[in-house]
């Protein structure tokens, strides 16, 4: 029986994107199809081929519902998939509502990308999938439930782990047949795992004793403030008061399953408790708000859910669901608070949000999560003094402030202690969904609980066999799509963007015009292609 393979197409180096492939002699599996987040270079990849065949592909498992993990399905299914895909009931449910949004998404992104590409005469391009794309997809899911042993392909089995990220979530044990005399394989992807005391969620689960684990890093090199839940509270509340002024804003870039959840149930106590005054609370996404409906649906199955049905049924929560109800927030008047999606600022209404209130000095945003690199609220929190928003400039005068306790993801020693859980390992564990800073802080804390030469760190569309004695490379037999360095990292339209804004400060500080009409000269002169060799210039 020859060994599986295990291909990394995505979070591998870097925290989105997750897609991982495990090829067996009955066929092909895919463990998580996520979205690339990021910087454009990385976001390009939704747009190119998968590195394999969709259509050889048998089934799908998928961990959780986050964009970053399941955005690439209906591409999956548009060109070629037909088979299964297996996830936990809630996660069913919050993919009813997630893919259709990212769809709209899309489409909205796509017409504006395709406005400014004519008035330059600059090349179109289409969504990456559309709402039949979404619908064909949504009919493919399988549910399947915590604990259960359920089949994937003739000799391969698999059971969902509570992962305790997100609601639905899971860790993914697979068990794969090795003859009658021999023990099976078993893997274990952690996929995201959640903080000890996570709001809403239990803590996270996992069998013992496994052969391989992929495990996440995102948090690996961090060690977060251990607050209980009435210090993250009261962290929050010292954060709104130190926002609130006459006529102005507290925005909150969030992801709109869960943290906005988290944020409406904690905001909402604080005020039940008299902490804050009964401030408006705006909750400018559709997608939070059918999202919300999901887990009022589920608040018995979630730890804190009769505090969340409190904060939902609160009178001064307001969600806005049309284009016009949006606008009219740039219009309001008194303090006020706006949680809107996305949460790392690259997409959705926040953008709109901040170009209103991100040159206010009465203004404030306030980070509650993950930023990728990359992404333009890891620009923000990296202290940038001035942005562009879809394609205009803005300086940052507003306030930026960061508060993490509301990660869905575990810390480094967390972290640690899960993957202590999980020994004894018998052969290697794959260090994924992390940048490399992550990934080699969470390596160096695992010095005495795994061996060093089995700890892997595999990089974008890589494969290993899975032996009997370890993980072993196999050579590329295709180009990869991207080259470690450029994984994780700013790019050149990055680079663009603080040139572009760099110029224009420097042209601002020149005394009059014609230093500046000098500058503009300078500039000129170098962006004139060089002379060819053999040539006088």
């Amino acid at each position: 029986m020859a060994n599986p393979k295990l291909s990394f197409h995505g979070a591998a180096g870097a925290v989105t994107g997750s897609c991982f492939r495990l090829q067996t002699e009955a066929g092909q599996v895919l463990i998580d199809c996520g979205l690339f987040q990021g910087a454009k270079t990385e976001k390009e990849l939704n747009y190119r081929p998968f590195p394999f065949d969709p259509g050889k592909i048998a089934a799908v498992i998928l961990s959780h519902a986050h964009i970053d993990h399941s955005g690439l399905l209906p591409k999956l299914v548009r060109q070629g998939f037909a088979g299964p895909i297996h996830a936990t009931p809630a996660t069913v449910d919050l993919a009813g509502v997630m893919l259709p949004d990212s769809a709209h998404i899309q489409a909205i992104e796509v017409e504006q990308f395709n406005r400014r590409a004519a008035q330059r005469d600059r090349e179109r391009v289409d969504p990456i999938y559309d709402a039949r794309d979404v619908a064909a997809c949504l009919g493919l899911f399988q549910p399947q439930e915590l604990g259960a042993w359920f089949g994937v392909l003739p000799g391969l089995r698999a059971r969902f782990w509570n992962a305790g990220h997100l609601l639905g979530s899971a860790s993914i044990e697979l068990e794969l047949a090795r003859g009658a005399d021999k023990t099976p394989l078993r893997l274990l992807f952690s996929a995201d795992i959640g903080p000890d005391h996570k709001l809403m969620q239990p803590d996270p689960e996992g069998p013992s004793g496994i052969d391989y684990v992929i495990c996440e890093s995102t948090y690996g090199d961090v060690d977060r403030e251990d607050a209980s839940a009435r210090r993250r509270r009261i962290l929050l509340r010292d954060e709104v008061r130190a926002a609130m002024h006459p006529n102005s804003a507290l925005l909150i870039p969030s992801f709109a399953v869960e943290r906005a959840q988290e944020l409406i149930s904690d905001i909402g106590q604080l005020i039940a408790e008299g902490e804050l005054p009964d401030i408006p609370i705006h909750v400018d996404s559709p997608l939070a708000t059918q999202a919300s409906k999901v887990f009022a649906r589920h608040h018995r199955e979630l730890e804190g859910g009769a505090v969340l049905m409190q904060g939902l049924r609160a009178r001064n929560l307001h969600f806005t669901e049309t284009v016009e109800q949006s606008k009219a927030l740039d219009r309001l008047h008194g303090f006020h608070i706006v949680i809107a999606a996305s949460g790392m600022c690259d997409a959705g209404r926040i953008r709109h949000r901040l170009k209103n209130w991100i040159w206010r000095d009465e203004a404030t945003v306030l980070f509650t999560g993950y930023q990728a690199e990359g992404t333009l609220g890891r620009i923000l929190q990296d202290g940038a003094r001035s942005v562009r928003i879809q394609g205009e400039e803005f300086r940052v005068r507003a306030r930026i402030r960061s508060l993490d306790l509301y990660s869905g993801h575990a810390d480094g020693p967390e972290l640690v202690e899960w993957i202590k859980a999980r020994m004894p390992l018998a052969q290697d564990l794959f260090l994924v969904h992390g940048e490399p800073e992550a990934i080699e802080g969470l390596a160096a804390r695992l010095v005495g609980v795994v061996d060093p030469q089995h700890i892997l760190r595999p990089v974008l569309d890589e494969t290993f066999e899975l032996t009997a004695s370890g993980a072993r490379r196999v050579g590329d037999a295709a180009p990869r799509r991207l080259t470690p360095e450029k994984v994780a990292r700013l790019d050149w339209h990055n680079d663009v963007s603080r040139l572009i804004l760099d110029i224009n400060d420097a042209l601002a500080a020149e005394k009059d015009e014609k230093a500046r009409a000098a500058a503009i000269r300078r500039l000129r002169r170098a962006l004139e292609p060089e002379p060819r060799a053999g040539r006088q210039p």
